[in-house]
């Protein structure tokens, strides 16, 4: 049954595709695709495999050629015909994307919307390298962010000062710009065998590039590999480490360790 038939306005849902892999999309968003009566795709970063979960006759539409009014207009004309209609994001709608920017404006047409959250890129870069991004008493904590190109960076964010921490890193949108990620990790005081990974279209089938390197030298592995787009950075100090030769234990887990499921056995 569609919105008009029923005279009413149909819900808009931002949804999160995922970093690639059409079958990382949660369980949820998988489901609203199949009763979606319009999708509104970023064609520019999701895999257009990603919309298969949608029914036959649905109306699919790529946004990449779209400014945000057009994109904004196009979700109002379809949730005036449709009852679900969704808006495919890649990874996660609020990370890095246009989500309030496009709510407004719903809000203001007194169109319903809701987000579905996805799986962020960091995640699966790390994921596909078989890496943690904490460990105890190495780093509890994770960073996501960026470094300013056209897009200006808030005062006081600056990548040298984020880097500071020692923390894990995961820079995004910034690939074309890892001169300046090393300059900014430098100024931290980060050495040159700091290590350094590389993910180029995390998690999609046949197109994923893994690369390993150091402060020293992983712009030029970039560059052998032809890696220049659609990449995650990641700068932390627990890369690596499935090889220490010492790692301390997570104290949920340790027979020492009494919590309120178990008592302490060693």
């Amino acid at each position: 049954m569609t919105a008009a038939s029923m005279g009413t306005t149909g819900k808009v849902w931002f949804v999160g595709a995922g970093p690639g892999d059409p079958e990382l999309i949660t369980v949820k968003g998988q489901k609203l695709l199949a009763q979606a009566g319009a999708v509104l795709f970023a064609g520019s970063l999701v895999d257009r495999a990603a919309t298969m979960w949608a029914p036959d006759g649905c109306t699919i539409r790529d946004s990449k050629d779209m400014t945000l009014e057009e994109m904004t207009a196009w979700l109002i004309e379809q949730a005036a015909k449709h009852a679900v209609v969704v808006r495919l994001q890649t990874g996660d709608p609020g990370l890095y994307g246009a989500l309030i920017e496009m709510a407004r404006p719903l809000v203001d047409a007194g169109i319903e919307w809701a987000v579905v959250p996805g799986v962020s890129s960091a995640m699966a870069s790390m994921a596909a390298a078989g890496e943690s991004m904490t460990l105890p008493e190495v780093t509890q904590t994770v960073i996501l962010t960026r470094v300013e190109g056209r897009t200006p960076m808030p005062e006081g964010e600056d990548l040298a000062s984020l880097a500071a921490h020692r923390t894990t890193i995961c820079i995004f949108l910034s690939i074309t710009l890892l001169h300046k990620v090393e300059t900014a990790l430098r100024a931290a005081g980060w050495p040159e065998d700091a290590p350094m990974l590389v993910v180029h279209k995390a998690s999609w089938p046949g197109e994923q590039k893994i690369l390993r390197g150091t402060l020293a030298d992983i712009k030029a592995r970039c560059r052998e590999a032809g890696v220049a787009s659609q990449a995650m950075i990641v700068a932390s100090p627990t890369l690596g480490a499935l090889h220490w030769e010492t790692l301390v234990r997570s104290k949920l887990y340790d027979p020492t360790f009494t919590h309120r499921f178990r008592k302490a056995s060693a």
